[in-house]
């Protein structure tokens, strides 16, 4: 018996759409690290882009529980001195709300090199719109 490797660009990407509405936050970006990295289908090969697309729509609709929205915060730190900022996860959902769901899926992959071009195959819009109608994206169904 031989273990099946997948070969880069013997397998092709397919498209998804997720909506986030009134989703908890870490089952949805559990799900969505999966299907970018590839994990969900058979042929998964840990040195490979085995994954898919996944677009994700009404962002800005997403569940935090607890009191996740005034305690979370989001910090980043732009190498200067003096540069450490910080902002609560209601602030970030005022602004970009698109980034909370981002951050979250980038946390849960893979700190590696791959880690980078998988995340360019994630898409997140605060709205119920999206401009990806040509790749025919499927919904994808969460059991969460």
């Amino acid at each position: 018996m031989k273990t099946y490797m997948a070969k880069p660009g013997e397998i092709a990407a397919k498209w998804y759409v997720v909506d986030a509405a009134d989703k908890v936050l870490g089952r949805l970006a559990t799900r969505i690290a999966t299907v970018l990295m590839g994990k969900h289908r058979p042929e998964y090969t840990p040195h490979v882009d085995t994954g898919d697309f996944v677009i994700v729509v009404n962002a800005d609709k997403v569940v935090l529980t607890g009191n996740k929205w005034t305690q979370k915060q989001y910090d980043r730190y732009s190498g200067y001195p003096g540069g450490y900022r910080s902002v609560s996860a209601e602030q970030l959902r005022q602004k970009h709300p698109e980034r909370i769901v981002q951050e979250a899926v980038r946390r849960m992959l893979p700190k590696n090199r791959r880690a980078k071009a998988t995340l360019k195959k994630l898409k997140v819009y605060a709205g119920p719109n999206h401009p990806h109608q040509a790749q025919q994206p499927e919904e994808m169904e969460l059991k969460l």
